[in-house]
């Protein structure tokens, strides 16, 4: 792909991501799509041969953010006395990151359209979240090895770690269309789960 069509490409994914959490899957059009990247609709169709592989395309993309999230949780240090301030930390960067507007809407929309395209949903899940759960569940055992913690199944921890955290703000989100928290309200999600955390598994 030469440079032009690579702007004209990235142009198509940017206004698709745009339109389609704007107005859905449904009532989105290539049309729409076409206008706000201020290219034809003739040009979208070279791209993207159809509505349904744009959407699997910006879906997908997204799972490349989370990296910086894996990066995060691979990285709580082995330090005893600093357990809880570590992990408190890396529960609000965790929050900070899973709870943003767009994460949020993305989510809402997979879930929305999750009986029309049942393989997307599932590949958006392994390819994100279930990468974050994997890594955690290392951590975990690293951290068990190292003394630190006591997990006897440290995937299950790691589901317990992210369930307290994302409980709340994501649950209220989903039901509202949009987040709910104030920045101090992920402070005290941060703070809470991770006492909670660390009362079962210290």
């Amino acid at each position: 792909m030469d440079s032009r069509s690579e702007r004209k490409h990235q142009a198509i994914l940017e206004a698709a991501t745009t339109v389609f959490l704007d107005k859905g899957y449904e009532r989105t059009s290539m049309d729409d799509i076409a206008k706000l990247a201020a290219v034809s609709k003739q040009t979208v169709y070279k791209h993207f041969s159809d509505k349904e592989k744009l959407f699997a395309e910006i879906v997908l993309a997204t799972t490349d953010r989370i990296d910086g999230t894996i990066d995060l949780v691979a990285d709580v240090p082995a330090d005893a006395d600093g357990l809880e301030e570590n992990l408190t930390k890396l529960a609000r960067q965790f929050l900070t990151a899973l709870t943003q507007p767009q994460v949020i809407q993305l989510r809402r929309l997979i879930i929305a359209n999750a009986d029309r395209f049942p393989q997307l949903g599932a590949a958006w899940y392994e390819q994100g979240f279930e990468r974050v759960l994997a890594t955690l569940t290392a951590t975990f055992e690293r951290l068990t090895a190292q003394g630190l913690l006591k997990t006897d199944d440290p995937m299950l921890a790691a589901h317990h770690f992210s369930g307290l955290l994302l409980w709340i703000p994501v649950n209220r989100a989903m039901f509202h269309g949009s987040p709910q928290h104030s920045e101090a309200d992920l402070d005290r999600y941060a703070a809470g789960g991770i006492r909670a955390f660390l009362a079962a598994y210290r």
